[in-house]
């Protein structure tokens, strides 16, 4: 499926890992007017704002989005019980929010009542890039129709990645991503599956996951912009 927008960027420890754990591939901004430009060709999914560090910035972007001839949709909003208050005559900047104590379960469930209520599609099974495929539903993957034959962790691996193209992580974010938290293996874990998956993509493909010299891996391609976004230097 199209990644939903999420903002700010980075978004929540929290967060993220709910929209991972759910299954839904996302993109961060750090401006709301980076949207337009960083939008996939068929669009966001939808989006997910978070009010929890600064609920004013929050709101701005609801009303960003909101504006122009297509305005995004769905939008969740994501806030604190302390925020509650401010939700008062803005219900027009999101079609529904949730608090940051929910469980990822409650927030796919939202997410995918949303996209059934807007229109806007719903949460599919598949994430496809180029000539791979990863059915998020059977946990079958194939590249050019081929069938790979991954263990359960290799797998997980592909998944987190092919739903981040363009995004490096290091090897301490990929361990506690994919194999979480109560997972004590070293960075050596992350190397050895890296491995295998080249090996198993073929010599065709194997450049999909991409080393990042001295900091880790990354999926995909990605289209370099200068840290001030073009802006002209002096």
């Amino acid at each position: 499926m199209e990644p939903l927008l999420v903002y700010p960027d980075a978004p929540s420890e929290w967060l993220s890992g709910v929209l991972e754990r759910a299954g839904y591939p996302w993109r961060g901004v750090p401006d709301p007017a980076f949207a337009e430009r960083d939008e996939p060709e068929d669009g966001f999914a939808g989006a997910v704002i978070s009010a929890l560090e600064d609920p004013v910035a929050a709101f701005a972007a609801c009303r960003f989005l909101r504006k122009g001839d297509s305005p995004l949709r769905p939008v969740l909003l994501v806030l604190s019980q302390a925020c509650l208050a401010e939700l008062e005559l803005r219900e027009d900047l999101f079609d529904d929010f949730v608090l940051a104590s929910a469980t990822y379960e409650e927030v796919e469930a939202r997410l995918t009542h949303l996209f059934w209520r807007t229109g806007r599609g719903k949460k599919q099974d598949l994430i496809v890039y180029g000539p791979l495929a990863l059915n998020l539903e059977t946990y079958q993957a194939a590249i050019q129709g081929r069938p790979l034959d991954l263990t359960f962790m290799e797998y997980q691996l592909l998944r987190f990645l092919a739903a981040h193209p363009g995004r490096v992580f290091t090897r301490e974010t990929l361990l506690s991503r994919v194999w979480g938290y109560e997972y004590f293996g070293g960075a050596r874990t992350v190397d050895v599956h890296v491995r295998r998956l080249r090996a198993k993509l073929g010599e065709e493909h194997a450049h999909l996951i991409d080393t990042v010299r001295s900091v880790g891996y990354r999926f995909g391609s990605i289209r370099w912009l200068p840290s001030d976004h073009g802006a002209a230097r002096s």
